[in-house]
Order: C-alpha cells, then sequence, then structure tokens
C-alpha cells in the first residue's frame, strides 16, 4: 500500500499524514491496522443482534480511527450508522454495513498492490 494509492480510492492522504505528524510510513501501518476485519466484524455483529448500545460504541470508536486516518470513503458509511445508532435507531442497517463492507474491503484488497 502507498500514498498514492490510498489517494486514488478516496482518502484524504494529505490530511490523514499531517495527524500523523507528517510520518508517511507511521500514518501507513496505521491505516493497516484500521483496515482490520475485527472492527467491522464486532459493528456488524452488534448491529444484526440489535444490541444498538453496543453498536453504538463500536461505530462510534470505528468513526474516530476513519476520521483521523482521513479515510473517507469508508467513513461516511460508518459516520451515518453512529449518527442513527445515537439515537437508537432500529431501522435497518444492511445497505450502511454493506457500503462499509465494499469500501473496507477496496482499501484492504489494495494494500497489497504496491
Amino acid at each position: 500500500m502507498n500514498i498514492e494509492l490510498l489517494a486514488r480510492l478516496g482518502a484524504n492522504t494529505d490530511e490523514g499524514v499531517k495527524r500523523c505528524a507528517g510520518n508517511e510510513m507511521f500514518y501507513l501501518k496505521m491505516v493497516t491496522k484500521a483496515l482490520e476485519e475485527e472492527h467491522y466484524r464486532k459493528l456488524e455483529e452488534s448491529v444484526l443482534e440489535k444490541d444498538l448500545d453496543a453498536a453504538f460504541d463500536e461505530a462510534h470508536a470505528l468513526k474516530g480511527i476513519l476520521a483521523n486516518l482521513s479515510l473517507t470513503p469508508i467513513y461516511k458509511p460508518v459516520e451515518e450508522m453512529t449518527e442513527l445508532l445515537r439515537n437508537r435507531q432500529d431501522t435497518d442497517y444492511s445497505k450502511l454495513l454493506e457500503e462499509m463492507w465494499e469500501k473496507r474491503n477496496s482499501f484492504y484488497n489494495a494494500m497489497g498492490e504496491d
């Protein structure tokens, strides 16, 4: 994975690297950690179990990570879920979960494309 590829996928890499004290290698390391499946699985499981409190906690934490790294394409559906979950809305989250996974997977799959 490299900065140019992340930018092509829609990440605001200038902003993300800036938030990582200008350290591009540290930024890339943090992006790799942010794409770990566990973060997304926990959110999805909580939503599917209708544990809206746990789902909010997971969404809120993930939203913060994605915002700090400026991974905007993944951030958008997670941010939308966070706001719905903040109000404990019992709604169909399937489209947002699908979009989250699609965007996450596009970044994750690009990790090996240097």
